[in-house]
C-alpha cells in the first residue's frame, strides 16, 4: 500500500518557497504547512515571555508548547519575526520538539506540502516530491522588501539585503539541520521568473514525480 504523497519544498529566505508550496497544496489537493512559522513562533513566544532569544532554554519551552493555533499569529509575517526564527532555530532542542509537530502533518491521509529548510533533508527524507527553491540573494532582498512595504513596514532595501545574508550564513552554517538541498531535489531557480512561471514549473517537477511514485 502506498504511503502519503509528499512534496518537500525546501530553499532559503524569500526564494519563493512559500507561494510555491501553497500553490502546489491547492493544485494537488494537499494541506500545506509553512515549518517556518513554527520557529517564527517561538522566537515571538520567547520575546513576548520577556526572554532574550540568546536563552536556548526559554526558547525550548516555547517550542515544547507550541500548539497549530498560534501559526495564526499577524506578528509572524513581521522582519523581526523572520531574524527572532533564524536565531532560535539554531538551538538543536527547538528542533527536535518540532520534528514531531512537522511529521505528523506530513502524515495525513493522502499526503501533505511542507515548505521551510530540511524538509526534504531531515523531516521528510522518504518524501517522493523535493524541490530545492532559490533565487539570487539581491532579487530575494528585493521580494522581502516589497512584501514588508505592502505590510507597512518602513524599511531600507539594503537593510533587508543585509539580512538575508545574514539569515543564508546562519541557516547553511548551524550544526543542527543545516539549509541544503536534499541529493535527490530538484533545484528551480527562479531569479529570472515571474510567480507564474515558478508556479507552473514546480506543478511539472510535481506531476513527473508523483508519476514516478504511482507506479513504482
Amino acid at each position: 500500500m502506498k504511503g502519503a504523497f509528499v512534496i518537500a519544498v525546501d530553499g532559503p529566505a524569500a526564494s519563493g518557497k512559500g507561494t510555491i508550496a501553497a500553490g502546489l497544496g491547492r493544485d494537488f489537493g494537499l494541506p500545506h504547512l509553512d515549518t517556518g512559522l513554527l520557529y517564527r513562533a517561538v522566537g515571538v513566544l520567547t520575546l513576548r515571555a520577556g526572554h532574550s532569544l540568546d536563552d536556548r532554554a526559554c526558547a525550548h519551552a516555547a517550542a515544547a508548547m507550541l500548539t497549530a493555533d498560534q501559526l495564526d499569529d499577524p506578528e509572524l509575517r513581521t522582519r523581526a519575526a523572520g531574524e527572532a526564527a533564524s536565531r532560535v532555530a539554531v538551538y538543536p532542542e527547538v528542533r527536535a520538539s518540532l520534528l514531531e509537530f512537522q511529521r505528523t502533518f506530513a502524515a495525513q491521509a493522502g499526503g501533505a506540502v511542507l515548505d521551510g529548510r530540511d524538509i526534504g533533508t531531515v523531516i521528510c527524507p522518504e518524501a517522493p516530491a523535493k524541490i530545492y527553491v532559490t533565487a539570487s540573494p539581491e532579487v530575494r532582498a528585493e521580494r522581502r522588501w516589497k512584501q514588508l512595504k505592502a505590510q507597512g513596514e518602513a524599511v531600507d532595501l539594503a537593510d533587508v539585503l543585509e539580512d538575508i545574508r545574514k539569515r543564508d550564513a546562519r541557516d547553511g552554517g548551524r550544526d543542527a539541520a543545516p539549509m541544503r538541498p536534499a541529493t535527490d531535489a530538484v533545484l528551480l531557480d527562479t531569479s529570472q521568473m515571474t510567480i507564474e512561471q515558478a508556479a507552473d514549473a514546480a506543478r511539472r517537477i510535481v506531476e513527473a514525480a508523483r508519476a514516478r511514485w504511482e507506479t513504482s
